[in-house]
């Protein structure tokens, strides 16, 4: 009877590795899963053994399914939060159930902006810190800041212009923002109150009847803002007084319940040379409020939050994980892993540090299983079973020989 209990063990050992290999089959297309093999053991029974003697195997054994961790090909998407890993590393996931770890980058947010996968299980990340950087000691959910982006009232700027040397003073006195011969040449901007308004500003520059001197007046809404200032030039055309150049416009108050505006203008680098007036920028530091616009992601995991507004705000650096042996990980399905004593504790980490993978935005990581190779596989497992399938048979045929010669 051994001839047929090798020959089983055979065919046992043929059907798991076939199944294995239908296995990866069935996810050449799934997204991070990585391909398995059969490996196999010959099997000899446990005892003393004549020292002179062959012992006679007993048949062969499947001793592990063993996970192959090599690189899939990535392929771009049209989606930010889509993200593959270049390198080793797992992505960190958390549900009720607890931490898992995954390869597969397919994500998109909830419904309260959280980014999840298919299943609902939150993508991990180390959030920022206070002073700067990120808290790499915890992880937490990665959220989409769905709420708007606080605006900043104008409080500074600066403004880079030519003024003619040439220029003669004006016919009329005194200054009238809507009469053009009170002023000599005017630039416009918007400025923005502490509630996010957009409002029209307007310097006027007036040449004086004193050589390089210059006034600045300012409207904002057409509303005058303080007093009148003073710019001097040197006969170079440098600016020389206020000293630093910078001047002060105060006490705007806004008519939608703002608080009041108090902003200083540095015209520390404005010119009086001959020919055209002429203004390089204005630049200031208000903004409106900012809706979210989009999601970018570096390839060292920092993703970053983009608003309407211009604003940028970092929302977490992903939490990456590896371990000392990836393929002693717990398959659960979903291509999802989990932590196992033969695994070794989890190592985590950043993208693109030491151990761990740069992360690719906007693409994602298809399945290693080389077809061409399974159905090579397929074929040898085919083969193997057909072959100990015969020698069951032959077997049967022995016995039914010798049963007809005892008879």
């Amino acid at each position: 009877m051994s001839s047929f209990s090798i020959a089983l063990s055979g065919l046992t050992a043929a059907s798991t590795g076939l199944d294995v290999v239908s296995n990866n089959i069935a996810n050449a297309n799934t997204v991070g899963f990585k391909t398995s093999r059969a490996e196999f053991a010959d099997v000899y029974a446990a005892g003393a053994v004549n020292l002179n003697q062959s012992s006679v195997g007993e048949g062969t054994r499947v001793v592990a399914t063993s996970q192959q961790f090599t690189q899939g090909d990535i392929t771009t998407t049209s989606a930010n939060l889509d993200m593959a890993i270049s390198g080793d590393g797992f992505f960190t996931l958390k549900d009720a159930s607890g931490v898992v770890y995954s390869r597969n980058g397919q994500f998109s947010p909830d419904k309260n902006g959280n980014v999840v996968n298919a299943t609902g299980q939150a993508l991990q990340v180390y959030p920022p810190a206070a002073n700067g950087g990120f808290n790499t000691g915890t992880t937490t959910d990665l959220n989409l800041e769905t709420a708007q982006s606080a605006p900043n009232a104008t409080t500074t700027g600066s403004i880079i212009l030519n003024l003619p040397s040439n220029s003669a003073v004006p016919t009329a006195a005194p200054f009238d923002p809507t009469n053009p011969n009170t002023y000599t040449e005017s630039s416009s901007t918007t400025v923005y109150d502490s509630l996010g308004t957009a409002l029209p500003a307007t310097f006027y520059f007036t040449q004086t009847a004193t050589p390089n001197q210059w006034t600045v007046n300012m409207t904002v809404n057409g509303t005058a803002v303080g007093a009148a200032q003073t710019l001097t030039f040197s006969n170079a055309g440098a600016v020389t007084a206020p000293a630093g150049g910078g001047l002060a416009f105060n006490g705007y108050a806004p008519t939608d319940g703002a608080s009041a505006m108090n902003m200083t203008f540095n015209f520390g680098k404005a010119t009086q040379f001959g020919g055209e007036f002429g203004v390089t920028s204005v630049i200031q530091d208000g903004y409106s409020t900012g809706q979210l616009s989009t999601v970018s992601i570096d390839p060292s995991g920092v993703v970053s939050a983009v608003y309407t507004n211009g604003r940028t705000t970092q929302l977490g650096q992903l939490a990456m994980a590896n371990f000392p042996n990836p393929q002693g990980l717990k398959q659960l399905g979903d291509t999802n892993w989990a932590q196992t004593f033969t695994s070794g504790s989890v190592v985590q980490g950043t993208g693109g540090s030491a151990g761990f993978g740069s992360i690719q935005s906007g693409a994602l990581e298809s399945s290693n299983v080389d077809l061409t190779t399974q159905l090579v596989n397929m074929i040898t497992e085919q083969r193997a079973f057909q072959a100990n399938a015969q020698t069951i048979t032959t077997a049967n045929q022995l016995s039914q020989t010798v049963i007809n010669i005892t008879h």
